[in-house]
């Protein structure tokens, strides 16, 4: 572990940076098994992800030394479980925070765990929480971010922050951007602000006529909103409908 000047009180305080390893979230998950809790605010840091992963085994894969492939570990006991998707909007946001500090392209957050510049994906987060009772006991939070990364092998879906900025980027800049916005997110969570308003006027496609599609059939409505569960509600036809994640599906 190092020891960090980023100008914040505990994330991105400890840092420890690796080479290369299958995925930041799995190797701190050893850590908590082997050592337990790190310190709140822990970051793990790999220079080459070999089996990063994305939500629901989902895979992300990005070259040696372009991308940031990190994970934090965070102390989240004060969520209650049945309310953990406020975390997932507290994140999302900073992670939203962190973009929008470099460009000013129209950066959305894509329900649940993408963050999208127009219709290609420029981040992906992964949650994983430990519960203890009725809280969440803390989380790690893996963050994958398209920075420096020109060439993709799905193009039409893809983007980095080299390609709109058209510079390259320093990672260890990034990362600090990130460390403040994510820690400023937390502290708002930690002290019950109420996030939804944000969180909807920066949801990718809010209120906007959309296709979906759900199973194999294909429907045209628009998010109206993200209830208590942290499901996706639609309207279509002015009925409500509620969809929990990998039910739905944007068709772009």
């Amino acid at each position: 572990m190092q020891n960090n000047t980023f100008p914040t009180l505990f994330v991105g305080q400890s840092i420890q940076k690796l080479t290369e390893i299958d995925s930041t979230n799995n190797f701190l998950k050893l850590m908590l098994s082997n050592y337990g809790p790190p310190a709140n605010g822990t970051v793990i840091m790999a220079d080459h992800q070999t089996a990063g992963r994305g939500q629901y085994g989902n895979k992300w894969l990005a070259p040696a030394k372009k991308n940031l492939t990190v994970s934090f570990f965070l102390k989240t006991d004060f969520v209650l479980a049945t309310n953990q998707f406020n975390l997932n909007k507290a994140i999302s946001l900073a992670v939203h925070d962190c973009l929008t500090h470099f460009f000013t392209e129209d950066c959305k957050i894509k329900w649940p765990n993408d963050i999208y510049v127009g219709n290609k994906k420029i981040a992906g987060i992964l949650i994983e929480n430990r519960l203890q009772g009725k809280y969440l006991r803390d989380s790690i939070i893996g963050i994958g971010l398209n920075v420096n990364q020109t060439e993709f092998y799905d193009v039409n879906h893809a983007i980095s922050m080299c390609l709109i900025t058209k510079q390259e980027l320093d990672l260890q800049k990034v990362l600090e951007i990130l460390c403040v916005a994510l820690e400023k997110r937390y502290l708002e969570l930690q002290a019950g602000k109420n996030l939804d308003k944000e969180y909807l006027q920066n949801l990718f496609r809010f209120n906007i006529p959309s296709l979906f599609r759900c199973n194999e059939d294909v429907f045209e409505g628009r998010i109206t909103d993200i209830d208590n569960m942290g499901r996706l509600v639609i309207e279509s036809g002015n009925i409500n409908r509620n969809f929990n994640i990998k039910e739905v599906s944007f068709v772009l």
